[in-house]
């Protein structure tokens, strides 16, 4: 595949022990500000990747065809997504049926719980689609600002008859790299430059995001990414282990005397 060159970073990089406690070398980035959290969906809050499903069962062959195009570098993933969602027949009540078996990351609603607990502010940016987010979310036991659009960055599908049409209101206008959805943007907007901003992804097309992370948490091909280009990153499996991490970071820019005290997420299981 051929990547771009090496993403810039946001200076160095707070850095967190295998255990999820901030190292010494981080300490001069603590502050009580709270961290921004930015997370993928597809793939990340999902355990597989919910587009590629939908291709793969509902649409015709040849979008595989257009996916290579995209690995090799010759498309953005907005022209991408607009040609392979084209491909798809099928109607709402077969993709509703789809999207309501794929699994969901075991530890997200005690990770979700958490994150409302201690008011971290959080935010999806995906290349997927809202209609998919939406429904996946709601089966979560998710609801609010992330599933009614406010902290929701996606692109937009609609279903008319067997046939599916998309939009991209969140890509950038010109884009280098013809993203879907223009995740650093939006990144370096609600960010404002306060305190440490985290991202959570894993794949190709967060590539670009983690140029504007302090925090990166990273699988499968966005680990293989970060590791190939050396940038920073913390790898994981599921959420439990980002709740653990950033529990740590939100105790570390406490006042002293408040350290210890951040609310515990119920157990989900």
């Amino acid at each position: 595949m051929r990547y771009p060159a090496r993403l810039r970073g946001r200076g160095e990089r707070t850095s967190i022990s295998v255990k999820g406690t901030l190292s010494k070398s981080s300490e001069k980035k603590q502050t009580s500000q709270r961290p921004a959290i930015f997370c993928d969906f597809d793939g990340t809050i999902t355990r597989v990747d919910v587009t590629d499903e939908i291709l793969a069962q509902l649409a015709h062959p040849s979008w595989r065809e257009v996916e290579q195009e995209w690995t090799c570098g010759a498309i953005g993933s907005r022209e991408c997504l607009a040609r392979q969602m084209a491909l798809v027949e099928a109607s709402a009540k077969e993709l509703n049926a789809l999207i309501d078996a794929v699994a969901i990351d075991p530890d997200f609603a005690s990770f979700w719980r958490f994150i409302e607990e201690c008011k971290l502010p959080f935010y999806v940016l995906s290349d997927s689609f809202d209609y998919i987010i939406r429904r996946v979310l709601k089966r979560a036991g998710v609801n609010g600002v992330l599933r009614n659009g406010t902290h929701m960055f996606a692109s937009a599908l609609r279903v008319e008859g067997r046939r599916l049409v998309t939009a991209f209101p969140h890509c950038a206008a010109p884009c280098e790299h013809g993203c879907a959805t223009c995740k650093p943007r939006i990144m370096r907007r609600l960010s404002g430059g306060r305190g440490p901003v985290v991202f959570i992804g894993d794949g190709l097309s967060d590539r670009f995001a983690v140029g504007e992370a302090d925090v990166v948490f990273a699988k499968r091909q966005l680990l293989a990414y970060c590791r190939e280009n050396g940038i920073a990153c913390h790898q994981f499996a599921t959420f439990a282990e980002i709740e653990t991490a950033l529990r740590d970071l939100v105790d570390a820019g406490r006042p002293r005397r408040q350290r210890g005290r951040s609310p515990k997420a119920k157990s989900g299981r």
